[in-house]
């Protein structure tokens, strides 16, 4: 395996250093055996396009240093040279933040996060805006602290690593960033973990491990994320990133972990990864515009979802969404879009292609009443969804769920669903229930396994025009 030996002293030097850590003697971090992502599905290797190219990049913050370092381009910052100890249990906040400080000052910096060590360091922002060309490398672990009471209490629980107002970045290494989650998923708050399988009354929070607040010009390459507290990775306020060659993993029981969530976020590439984790292995949020997924492997997870959106009656704007050469395996979800009832704005220019499924639930799912409540009140508003495209869906569902289930608003009807070669065979047993159409207009190019005899054709008598369905986004801006 490409990392096994590193991995392999890793994990006991793991073993070694919480031996002799009092402070953290019941500390829970440990290894699985590395798995070799396979290659991407289909009868040739996917392409990996290049990184989203942005025609109107965003202006590079003032520089904050306007002093020159001098002849430092390039230069490495380890962080064990600012002080920091590695040994597991040592918190080293401080020496990583130094030298953040250093490296943000210098062209094309490194913060190397040396391999063979074991780093913990609590809730932290790095700031920019900063030199262009930075990259955090980490070729070794870093770890919060273990659970909710390791938790320094002036600490924000909703994020642990955020990176905000960067330009030009990178996050890389042939290492490990660990969440230590076992501790916040067993909170009695979490659904189904208090007494007698309940979910008792919160405060909940729990903190996303890694994100990426207002900044541009992102890649994300080659880490390996694990067992986060809840989401492993978020992009909020960001434009032209570039994810790929990521292995996310964290127990399929793992309660609201999504693998990669952005919303507000454009020009966005997710590429030849793998996934596998308690929620959406990605998910896609209100204001995002020209997304590519390709080349990923997904599950057990809750499938790939844009959605949900429209909560509280607030407006979403969500286009120009591509997913393709895509395997989706042992999920609750396949591809799904999903709204509350109430909402305004619309989702368009949706394309799902050259997806596998492996028994899963729910393999193509347009789910316009979202509720996460015994019930919700009906209301006549809703997100305009139009213009998917469902094209070689192959592979096998789970027959406690009908594969094919468009579930569109009463009033705002969904149009321009087109499916072609649609072939979807019950992993096990038999057919239970037809493919469910609600209130969607569209067409079949060829004949769906199972057959769609549900979808009406041609389009609404009347489709509203009101303001309150048109985004500003839909000709390439926000």
């Amino acid at each position: 395996m490409e990392l096994g030996r590193g991995l392999l002293f890793i994990w006991i030097l793991a073993i070694l250093s919480f031996h002799h850590c009092s402070s953290n003697a019941n500390a829970r971090y440990h290894y699985h055996k590395k798995h070799k992502p396979k290659g991407s599905p289909g009868k040739s290797p996917v392409h990996v396009p290049a990184p989203p190219k942005n025609s109107d990049p965003p202006s590079i913050p003032s520089d904050p240093y306007p002093n020159d370092p001098g002849d430092t381009t390039g230069s490495i910052f380890d962080v064990t040279s600012y002080g920091a100890v590695g040994d597991g249990c040592s918190d080293d906040t401080a020496a990583f933040m130094e030298a953040w400080k250093a490296a943000c000052a210098v062209e094309s910096a490194t913060v190397l996060v040396p391999s063979d060590k074991l780093f913990m360091i609590t809730s932290t922002i790095f700031p920019g805006p900063c030199k262009p060309g930075l990259a955090l490398q980490v070729d070794g672990v870093l770890m919060p602290p273990d659970g909710p009471d390791c938790w320094p209490k002036a600490d924000s629980r909703q994020q642990w690593l955020v990176f905000y107002r960067l330009n030009d970045m990178k996050l890389t290494g042939n290492g490990v960033i660990e969440g230590n989650g076992q501790k916040w998923w067993d909170l009695p708050c979490k659904p189904h973990r208090g007494p007698n399988g309940s979910t008792l009354p919160g405060p909940c929070d729990s903190p996303t491990m890694i994100r990426f607040f207002m900044s541009s010009n992102l890649v994300v390459s080659g880490i390996k994320i694990q067992n986060s507290p809840q989401f492993h990775m978020k992009f909020d306020g960001c434009e032209a990133v570039l994810i790929e060659k990521l292995l996310i993993s964290t127990p399929k029981l793992s309660p609201n972990t999504d693998g990669i969530h952005i919303g507000n976020t454009k020009s966005v590439g997710i590429y030849n990864s793998m996934i596998s984790n308690g929620d959406d292995c990605i998910s896609i949020g209100p204001g995002c515009l020209d997304v590519h997924i390709e080349g990923v492997t997904c599950g057990p997870s809750h499938g790939i979802s844009i959605g949900s959106l429209g909560v509280h009656n607030s407006q979403a704007c969500v286009s120009n969404i591509t997913v393709r050469n895509t395997v989706i395996r042992e999920s609750d979800n396949g591809v799904r879009i999903k709204t509350w009832q109430g909402g305004t704005g619309s989702v368009s220019g949706i394309s799902f292609e050259n997806i596998q499924m492996e028994n899963v639930r729910n393999c193509i799912n347009i789910d316009q009443y979202y509720c996460l409540q015994k019930a919700c009140l009906n209301q006549t508003s809703a997100v305009y969804v139009r213009d998917v495209q469902y094209r070689n869906i192959k592979g096998s569902y789970d027959v406690r769920n009908t594969p094919i289930h468009f579930a569109c608003s009463d009033t705002v009807a969904c149009t321009n669903i087109t499916m072609a070669d649609v072939e979807l065979m019950p992993h096990e047993g038999e057919l239970m229930e037809e493919p469910f159409c609600w209130n969607a207009y569209g067409i079949e190019e060829t004949l769906s396994i199972p057959p769609i005899g549900c979808l009406l054709k041609g389009m609404p008598h009347a489709i509203t025009e009101s303001s309150q369905y048109s985004c500003s986004n839909e000709n390439g801006r926000f």
